[in-house]
């Protein structure tokens, strides 16, 4: 990896900053499991699920998504709605307040190789920004103690107050370098998501690397990572 053949690190926070796609993973089973219990579906949710459904999209798009792959129909809602509602918002609304109890109550630690890399690319003076569909971003790099590396981070509050589609979509990617005065074609991103992945090879960045947390190398790879690594320190 030469970092010198680009200008700007575009990172997604969770899974590949901080192990907080664990927390959301968590978080997602038990709203999700919940709520088809009440509703007699004895198919449950699942880690499969998650990565094919979830993972990477902003909140109500990934409920939206995984209902469709049941047949369950359920109206959109409206953020403001109660985690009580059975609508699409109420039940994304039910999952943030899950994560944010655990994150609360346990923390995070951002990945070790992950902080070696950012220091390693801090000490060069290397732009590098923060493209997360969590709103929660800003408070996850805070508590794991990083949010000194990333001068803009885009997250799902922002991006939706902009009016900027999420992922699988590029344009909060192409926002992030356009914040750091890059283009796409100078910058690398660094997902664990398909549907980030997919966001980078479709918005022409000069590099997308998939780091592997569970999706797997070849479903990274067929969504469009140049690369695949486990661990971000294998890029130092």
């Amino acid at each position: 990896m030469n970092w010198d053949d680009y200008a700007a690190a575009l990172f997604d926070l969770d899974g590949v900053v901080t192990p907080t796609a664990e927390v959301h993973m968590r978080a997602w089973s038990v709203m999700f499991n919940d709520f088809l219990t009440t509703r007699g579906v004895t198919q449950p949710y699942t880690d499969e699920d998650y990565f094919a459904h979830v993972d990477g999209k902003p909140r109500y798009e990934g409920v939206a998504a995984f209902l469709a792959s049941r047949n369950i129909e359920l109206p959109q809602g409206d953020p403001s709605d109660p985690t009580s509602a059975d609508t699409i918002c109420g039940l994304g609304n039910r999952k943030n307040d899950a994560f944010n109890v655990v994150l609360e109550s346990d923390g995070v630690e951002a990945y070790p190789g992950s902080v070696r890399l950012l220091e390693a690319l801090a000490a060069r003076n290397y732009p590098m920004a923060i493209v997360s569909s969590s709103k929660n971003a800003p408070a996850v790099l805070k508590a794991a103690g990083v949010d000194h590396f990333f001068p803009f981070v885009m997250h799902g509050g922002l991006a939706a107050e902009l009016g900027i589609a999420g992922k699988p979509a590029p344009d909060t990617f192409v926002a992030a370098a356009e914040a750091l005065g890059v283009t796409p074609e100078q910058s690398v991103v660094l997902e664990d998501a398909l549907s980030g992945v997919q966001a980078g090879a479709t918005g022409g960045f000069g590099l997308v690397i998939g780091v592997d947390r569970g999706a797997g190398t070849e479903a990274l790879t067929d969504a469009g990572a140049t690369l695949v690594v486990k661990d971000l320190e294998e890029l130092l």
